[in-house]
């Protein structure tokens, strides 16, 4: 495979390039896509599937419906994005957008949202554009969670200071219903462990991607979203069993009652007989 740099010709150190990953949806089909439908040619890398786009622009796509540009121009990541759109399964209401910047530079560093980089050849572009794309879908994450504690605080303080559910079970179950749906949506989240394929021996690109996972706390992120995910689960659990235990302690006094009401009637019969 040719080097391919980031740049046309005549790029000079120093010089910086846009970089942006987007989350469309929750899947993007792979199967069925064809190169030629993007209206691209050149194929850099097949996993993930990276194209040249224009004279100096780069698109990956990744299965977990991420998609990362880099150095082009809205006018192409428009057209690109509407040539993938049957592709996108559950597109979200509003794209997660993670921008950042690729600097050509000395050395591999990391500072704020600016990646600065030797060169961009295949291998070290195929590093930079799969943490991107984690980078993203772990934002995307990190906000559903964020939603699922936000629709279950209300009830679960309830709990605390008064010990009972709200009277309103319609909206109770709605709820739940809101925090399993949204937490379904991250059951197919991305394993930030996972790297991409790297050539044997080629030590600086595995350095540049050691760089950036320390950087963007890739294995931090994940565990606090792990231990998170498992609180809602705990969550939903608790408070489904808590209605099943209200639904049951209604039924029991609707029995009651109704108990109460034909003793009634049997007594009313028996000491006063009609006629």
């Amino acid at each position: 495979m040719a080097d391919i740099m980031i740049t046309a010709e005549g790029a000079c150190f120093g010089q910086r390039t846009s970089a942006r990953a987007l989350r469309l949806g929750r899947r993007l089909r792979m199967a069925g896509l064809e190169i030629a439908d993007l209206g691209q040619q050149a194929v850099i890398a097949t996993s993930p599937l990276l194209l040249r786009v224009g004279d100096s622009g780069f698109a990956a796509l990744f299965p977990y419906g991420a998609v990362v540009l880099i150095g082009i121009s809205r006018a192409d990541e428009e057209a690109l994005l509407r040539r993938l759109d049957h592709h996108i399964e559950s597109r979200l209401d509003a794209p997660v957008i993670e921008a950042s910047a690729i600097e050509i530079g000395a050395g591999d560093s990391i500072s704020d949202d600016v990646i600065t980089v030797r060169d961009l050849s295949p291998p070290r572009l195929v590093v930079v554009v799969d943490a991107l794309a984690k980078k993203v879908a772990l934002a995307f994450e990190e906000q559903e969670v964020r939603k699922v504690f936000e629709v279950l605080e209300p009830f679960a303080s309830d709990l605390a200071d008064f010990g009972r559910l709200p009277r309103n079970r319609r909206r109770v179950l709605q709820t739940v219903g809101h925090a399993l749906r949204i937490h379904h949506r991250l059951f197919g989240r991305v394993d930030v462990k996972q790297t991409p394929a790297l050539t044997p021996g080629d030590e600086e690109t595995r350095h540049l991607h050691a760089l950036l996972a320390e950087a963007y706390r890739f294995k931090k992120r994940a565990k606090t979203l792990s231990r998170q995910i498992e609180a809602i689960e705990s969550m939903t659990t608790a408070i489904t069993e808590l209605l099943d235990a209200q639904r049951e302690v209604w039924l029991e006094v609707t029995i009651i009652l109704l108990l109460v009401v034909e003793i009634a009637i049997n007594f009313v019969d028996f000491f006063f007989p009609p006629g």
